[in-house]
């Protein structure tokens, strides 16, 4: 049986399996829950098996639905690949640059970069795509990316960087976020022992990929609450409802109502904020990363 299908389906699958629910694939596609539901009917039709099955928090993908949307990655990322060289062709030399990050980074070291190259280099376009460092490093691969914002560290998987030439980049310490009538709010600083019977809220995302939340060398910690995205996150923490950690590069856009400390642990080796390419950077990208490299330094100092 040959599987020969439209990658609008593959995109379907990739994102009932990243969410977790159809409503929210629906919500993120932009089509209706009837019609997502076809394009899985028709996608499962076409490949003989079943890919999802209905589980206690939502739809959850069966085997074969894990290794479909495996290729199935691989797949979009080349298609997006061509496209890509498709409109560079007709674009001014080297005037379009594709930058990756995982999600804390665009809380503010990369709108942050973004503005300081538009005012510097006008001509010059940043297309920015926002996902966690496994598919970072996925697209970096695949060409879709040109410059990729990747984290490394205890507590992250040993990503395999054969071929990646990488930077590191100013980071600052990892710190927790607390609500302001936290008990820690004015500590400053406190020692991990401090941090032990505390709720934690933890970021969720597709299955493997790494998140904020507790501190890392808590043993057994209590998770309270598991959220998709950062301002739902720190709305949570602002209500008092848990703590969380939370990088040096967004403790300068925090929402009113979170204070931040650091925590004196000597079991914590900490973790790298790394710019990855393939490759001799072209003009533009050599832009793009003297400005990360300056706002970087300037986040990490304040944080």
């Amino acid at each position: 049986m040959s599987l020969d299908v439209h990658p609008q389906l593959l995109r379907a699958l990739r994102a009932v399996l990243e969410t977790g629910s159809l409503t929210a694939a629906s919500e993120r596609l932009g089509f209706t829950q009837s019609a997502l539901s076809k394009q899985i009917a028709a996608l499962e039709a076409a490949a003989g098996v079943q890919l999802f099955r209905r589980g206690p928090r939502g739809v959850e993908a069966t085997e074969a639905g894990h290794r479909l949307a495996t290729r199935a990655a691989t797949i979009l990322d080349e298609l997006d690949a061509a496209q890509r060289e498709l409109e560079n062709l007709s674009a001014p030399l080297g005037g379009r640059v594709a930058l990756g990050g995982f999600p804390a980074t665009a809380m503010s070291l990369v709108p942050r970069t973004i503005a300081r190259v538009r005012a510097a280099h006008p001509s010059i376009t940043i297309d920015f795509l926002e996902s966690s460092t496994p598919v970072q490093l996925r697209r970096l691969r695949a060409g879709r990316l040109d410059l990729a914002l990747v984290a490394a560290g205890e507590g992250l998987p040993g990503y395999d960087l054969t071929g990646i030439e990488t930077e590191r980049l100013p980071a600052g310490p990892l710190l927790v976020a607390v609500g302001h009538r936290h008990r820690l709010a004015r500590a400053g600083r406190v020692a991990v022992a401090d941090l032990e019977g505390e709720g934690w809220i933890a970021g969720r995302g597709a299955r493997g990929e790494p998140q904020f939340g507790a501190w890392p060398t808590l043993r057994d910690p209590t998770i309270v609450a598991e959220l998709g995205d950062w301002s739902t996150r720190l709305g949570f923490v602002a209500a008092g409802l848990g703590i969380t950690t939370v990088p040096s590069l967004g403790a300068g856009v925090l929402p009113d109502g979170v204070a931040t400390v650091e925590v004196d642990d000597s079991g914590w080796t900490g973790r790298s904020l790394l710019l990855a390419r393939i490759g001799t950077l072209t003009g533009p990208s050599t832009a793009i990363r003297s400005a990360l490299l300056t706002e970087a330094r300037t986040l990490a100092e304040r944080g």
